[in-house]
């Protein structure tokens, strides 16, 4: 196997230094939080974003009045993009059915897919305004049937941003904040005295909103974990070139500082073709001083011999967005196991994904797509079983079971709950805690 790195980002050691302060910084954040409530969330607010309004919470004559400033054009754009999020996510809810099935004669069982009962949707916004976000958790959250949808968003330059409030409402928020960062997270997952919390987080964020979510799971459930972007083009010659290739690469590392942007290729003129065509671009970009960055400090091209040694180095990294432009994508669909979503050949790309094409652009980092998908509608639902037994013949026979199983296990109360059942509807004499007879038929 021959795999040759071209060029390398930061090693796995100084990413994990950089994990350890995040973490730290967080802990200490969401501690404030549970310990000061709202107090804390407007010291942060004022730090981090200079803004303290009187009330975070915008009220419905505020956000008539933001909608008021969004063009006829983008209002067009944003409900377009809405319409695709949401048939797509309706097809994945018609997709999810109740069950209920008779497995022996007299024993129902089943299953409810039950919409969680408030969601906390995290929209980025800090640095650029995260329209199409509001879509993904919040119009998706709706679909689903959420009841209860709370929405927070930071202030952009200083004040809300009106197109992202538009698609919070028009995408189904019952509360929408003007709040960003650790102190939006943590106040909706915490509470405080102004914010009830949520059952579940969700939405991409910065590695300290990221952080945040990990640090509060269990205490609310959290979609997945989504932090800083990462993007991977798999190439050959046959499907794309250099300029496709360096597009789609610095197309997502404009998203911050520290997003990983990577190359997979069999061809070594097409690797150094776009390293070329990477510095070209890096001079004319309106986003190079954020694209530069993590291009320098997270940018990797690695050339292959072979596309199985492609395939395993992708699922090893297992990227967020995986665009494939070879002469064989529908094998990459076929075979690759780890990643968050393909964008198959050079008439799609990510930023169709982000913005407009349907399906949900939160999704995992971090080599989670090992062990997750993406957010889709079916995370704001819980599958939840039930039983049912409707004849005094299952009941004996299933609790006699029962019974010796319990008690193979050492379990006496369990077993005593089967036999009750043997007793009064087999008419079957078992002696506390002894373990039922075998029941023959």
């Amino acid at each position: 196997m021959t795999i040759e790195y071209l060029k390398r980002g930061k090693t796995a050691g100084d990413r994990a230094e950089d994990d350890l302060k995040t973490r730290a910084v967080v802990e200490a954040t969401l501690q404030d939080i549970e310990a000061r409530g709202d107090e804390a969330v407007r010291d942060l607010s004022e730090k981090f974003d200079s803004y303290s309004p009187r009330s975070f919470r915008l009220s419905n004559s505020e956000i008539e009045a933001l909608m008021a400033k969004v063009s006829d054009q983008e209002m067009h754009d944003i409900k377009f993009a809405q319409e695709q999020v949401r048939k797509f996510a309706q097809a994945q809810r018609d997709s999810m059915q109740d069950i209920e099935v008779e497995t022996l004669p007299g024993v129902i069982l089943g299953h409810k897919n039950i919409p969680v009962q408030s969601v906390g949707c995290y929209v980025p916004g800090g640095k650029f305004p995260m329209v199409a976000s509001a879509h993904m958790s919040v119009a998706t959250a709706a679909v689903a049937g959420v009841p209860r949808i709370i929405a927070c968003t930071p202030p952009f330059k200083g004040e809300p941003n009106p197109a992202v409030i538009a698609a919070m409402h028009l995408g189904g928020a019952h509360e929408i904040y003007v709040l960003g960062g650790i102190q939006a997270v943590g106040a909706m997952a915490i509470g405080t005295e102004t914010i009830d919390p949520v059952h579940l987080l969700v939405g991409p964020g910065n590695a300290f909103v990221a952080e945040a979510k990990r640090q509060l799971f269990g205490r609310v459930g959290i979609d997945l974990f989504a932090g800083p972007t990462e993007t991977m083009v798999i190439a050959d010659e046959s499907a794309a070139d250099p300029e496709l290739c360096a597009t789609d690469l610095l197309g997502q590392a404009e998203h911050g500082y520290n997003s990983p942007c990577v190359l997979l290729t069999n061809s070594r003129e097409l690797a150094t073709g776009t390293m070329q065509e990477i510095e070209r671009l890096l001079g004319i970009l309106p986003t190079a001083d954020t694209a530069k960055i993590s291009w320098e400090e997270y940018g990797e091209v690695i050339v292959c011999d072979t596309y199985d040694e492609m395939l395993a180095v992708a699922d090893d990294i297992a990227s967020e967005h995986v665009q494939v432009m070879t002469d064989r994508d529908d094998w990459f669909l076929e075979n690759m196991t780890c990643y968050g979503a393909l964008f198959l050949g050079p008439r799609t790309n990510v930023a169709n994904g982000d913005k407009v094409i349907g399906t949900n652009h939160t999704l995992p980092t971090k080599k989670a797509g090992r062990y997750t998908g993406g957010l889709w509608v079916g995370k704001y639902l819980k599958t939840h079983s039930y039983q049912r037994i409707l004849t005094d013949e299952a009941a004996a026979m299933v609790g006699a079971y029962g019974s010796r199983l319990c008690m193979l296990e050492g379990f006496a109360g369990h077993a005593e709950q089967c036999n009750v059942r043997v007793r009064r509807y087999g008419g079957v004499n078992v002696p506390y805690a002894a373990g039922a007879p075998v029941v023959k038929g």
